[in-house]
């Protein structure tokens, strides 16, 4: 996200029976036997204890069964949703993502909305600029950093429309690249009296090209964020 200007800058257990059985017959209490006194005689067996045991071992199974479906459950629940993705306080709405995401793609997916929505809360109120060393590294966070302190009091006013259209993961895990396309034709900008100075040159919509990279707590930091159209693209 740019900031705001006049053009684009804005093991198995023993079962009940058997743990029984072992139990009772130590060598101070043999259990007895037709057939001899040998304390572990499977002749020695309940069936009874047989049969509770083995539906304790199935009633187990299927509580496991359950549970790794739960498991599975949750997981999917977590995955990052546009709902979750968006701040409406903020007025940042992520309209779209991509569909079946690998892991390491959501991850760099999540990462760069953190970094999106820290330069966007820059823009637009001010705040959040000691919050970008944890989302950005490189040249661009350089030039955010440059760009934040000559806003003079300027401001990009939400909502803000973003949709991420691709996100690759190198096999070797060194970058990330995602793509994105950010609608503006709501935005609007103010100077420091408040003063509408949005003017007819500001771009309504936004293509970026991002590169990340690994940060030093397996987060993915943004290195590079460059303006690939200013109206080639579309949130949907």
């Amino acid at each position: 996200m740019q900031p705001p200007t006049h053009t684009d800058r804005p093991h198995h257990r023993l079962t009940a029976g058997l743990l029984t059985l072992l139990l009772a017959c130590t060598p101070l209490t043999a259990c007895s036997s037709d057939s001899n006194n040998n304390p572990l005689d499977i002749g020695t067996f309940d069936p009874e204890a047989m049969a509770s045991a083995k539906a304790s071992e199935s009633a187990s199974a299927a509580a496991s069964a359950s549970a790794a479906a739960s498991a599975e459950a949750s997981a999917q629940a977590a995955a990052p949703t546009p709902e979750s993705l968006s701040d409406q306080e903020l007025g940042y709405h992520v309209v779209s993502i991509p569909e079946n995401l690998t892991d390491a793609q959501t991850k760099a997916l999540v990462d760069y909305v953190a970094y999106d929505q820290v330069t966007w809360r820059i823009w637009s109120t001010g705040e959040g600029l000691d919050d970008l060393p944890a989302v950005a590294t490189g040249d661009v966070l350089g030039t955010i950093e440059q760009d934040a302190h000559s806003l003079n009091g300027r401001r990009a006013n939400p909502p803000l429309q973003v949709t991420i259209t691709e996100v690759s993961v190198a096999e070797d895990g060194t970058y990330a690249e995602l793509s994105k396309c950010s609608d503006r034709t709501q935005v609007t900008v103010t100077d420091a009296d408040g003063n509408d100075i949005t003017g007819p040159d500001y771009p309504s919509y936004a293509e970026y090209h991002v590169i990340m990279v690994p940060g030093p707590d397996s987060s993915w930091l943004t290195t590079a964020e460059t303006v690939i159209s200013n109206e080639n693209c579309t949130v949907e």
